[in-house]
């Protein structure tokens, strides 16, 4: 008993520390929800951190659909500063989604980004779109086909970016009224707003102010201050060209220098949540091993304590068992003996009555079989018939299987059961051969000489019922079936 609460409380000392270890165990998917929350409070350096940590969670455990989630998630989070290594990050991100494909949609998306941060990388280095292209071709056919009719609107309002870019202005409006047609084909009450952006852009690059102007005012930024920023700026901007403000360069270089302080006041606030972020985490850690080893101490106290009174008590109940339990297997022992020798005695003498019954009902049934069957009138005609020939009638072999039947149990009855081929005579030879008749008598039944009978005797011995045994006879046979 002692014995079991020890090992009870082992196994729960033991769960307990599993499942602390396992609520520090730390999955891909928990990792990729942190992350994000991370880049929602503009703490982006924190954010890549968790991310790039994601994916290596991701790819231990290969749960690729967080793998190439969180791919996208960082270069989504290095478009602005890194692009080259965005679209890296976007190319990983479809070859590991074109080894372990699971949804359409998200396809889509991964070519979407990936031609948006290949137009950023060759808008930078004044290079060919041709890549870009390629691959929001391929989101917007794949959308087309799938009748993702939002999804093409967005591959729609990139191609609109691209064509800006190579300063198509004409085309990126095409597109751009083409993306807003499928929005508002969709029933999307509120617009994209990075579709009227281009589509803005578009108009104020062609110094089509008015449509420009109205345009912008449809765009609702929400909480969003970067796009609150982007929407003012822009309308700023066609105020100044309005009144005919002859120095745009002079205009450009401040809100150049505007967009700098409010980068510069996004890394700080970054810098200040990362700061704020890395002490709370340096708190928890040492509260969390302070109370550790607090529980551990008194851990390994309690259990001490609770082993030494187990053994003790063990050992004082375990010396009282083994006495009693020496004078009870003594006390069983002779006990055992005693029943024993009189269950003996009870069965001899059990065994000489069953024998002396069963030898007085053998007798008793050998005498009456024997009765009746001298009796019978066509056993009489046996008997009596000599040497001459002797004729029984089919009525006569009809009241024999009867009365051996009556007798010995459907001898017959299942032997005719048992082998339904058998020939009448042969049956006719067993009856006789049951009641005992002589080869003599039976030749003269059968008008054959007595080695004859001897060698049907054989045959049925062997053919039907199967003994090959010469020191068994046809007679043991029907005796014993």
């Amino acid at each position: 008993m002692f014995t079991r609460i020890l090992y009870a409380f082992m196994i729960g000392v033991l769960t307990v520390a599993c499942s602390q270890q396992e609520s520090e165990l730390q999955t891909a998917a928990r990792c990729l929800e942190e992350a994000e929350a991370a880049l929602d409070n503009d703490s982006i350096r924190q954010g890549e951190t968790l991310l790039r940590k994601t994916i290596q969670l991701a790819e231990a455990s290969e749960d690729w659909h967080t793998n190439y989630i969180a791919y996208q998630r960082l270069a989504e989070a290095l478009s602005q500063s890194n692009p080259e290594e965005a679209l890296r990050l976007m190319k990983k991100a479809l070859a590991v989604y074109e080894q372990h494909p699971d949804d359409e949609r998200n396809y889509v998306i991964l070519l979407d980004y990936a031609g948006t941060y290949a137009a950023h990388v060759a808008f930078d280095a004044e290079g060919s779109f041709d890549e870009a292209l390629n691959y929001i071709h391929r989101a917007y056919d794949l959308a087309k086909e799938k009748q993702m009719t939002d999804l093409m609107g967005q591959t729609l309002t990139s191609l609109a970016n691209i064509a800006w870019a190579e300063e198509d202005y004409r085309k990126a409006i095409d597109y751009a009224h083409q993306a807003l047609a499928t929005e508002d084909a969709e029933g999307t009450e509120n617009t994209e707003a990075g579709t009227l952006q281009v589509l803005a852009r578009s108009y104020l690059s062609l110094n089509m102010l008015d449509s420009a102007e109205t345009v912008y005012r449809q765009i609702d930024p929400g909480s969003d201050v970067h796009l609150a920023y982007i929407v003012q700026s822009s309308l700023a901007k066609i105020a100044f060209k309005r009144m005919g403000v002859t120095q745009e360069d002079s205009v450009d270089e401040a809100f150049d220098q505007i967009e700098d302080i409010y980068y510069q006041a996004l890394e700080q606030k970054d810098q200040y949540y990362q700061e704020t972020l890395r002490q709370e985490m340096e708190n928890q850690q040492l509260e969390y091993r302070s109370q550790m080893y607090g529980r551990t101490l008194l851990i390994v106290i309690i259990a001490a304590m609770i082993i030494l009174l187990a053994v003790v008590l063990a050992l004082r109940y375990r010396i009282r068992m083994l006495r009693q339990q020496r004078a009870y297997e003594q006390s069983k022992l002779e006990n055992e003996l005693l029943r024993k020798e009189q269950e003996k005695r009870q069965l001899q003498m059990e065994a000489e009555h069953q024998k002396t019954l069963l030898h007085q009902a053998n007798e008793v049934v050998t005498f009456l079989q024997g009765f009746i069957l001298e009796r019978t009138e066509v056993l009489k005609k046996l008997n009596q018939g000599g040497d001459s020939l002797i004729t029984l009638s089919p009525h006569e072999w009809s009241e024999i299987e009867r009365t051996l039947n009556a007798i010995d149990d459907n001898r017959f009855a299942k032997i005719r059961e048992q082998h339904p081929t058998m020939q009448e005579d042969d049956i006719r030879l067993c009856l006789l051969t049951r009641l005992g008749i002589s080869n003599r008598v039976i030749g003269n039944i059968y008008c054959i000489t007595v080695s004859a009978v001897q060698h049907r005797k054989l045959k049925l011995k062997k053919e039907v019922f199967g003994e090959s045994n010469p020191d068994v006879t046809l007679e043991q046979i029907l005796n014993g079936k």
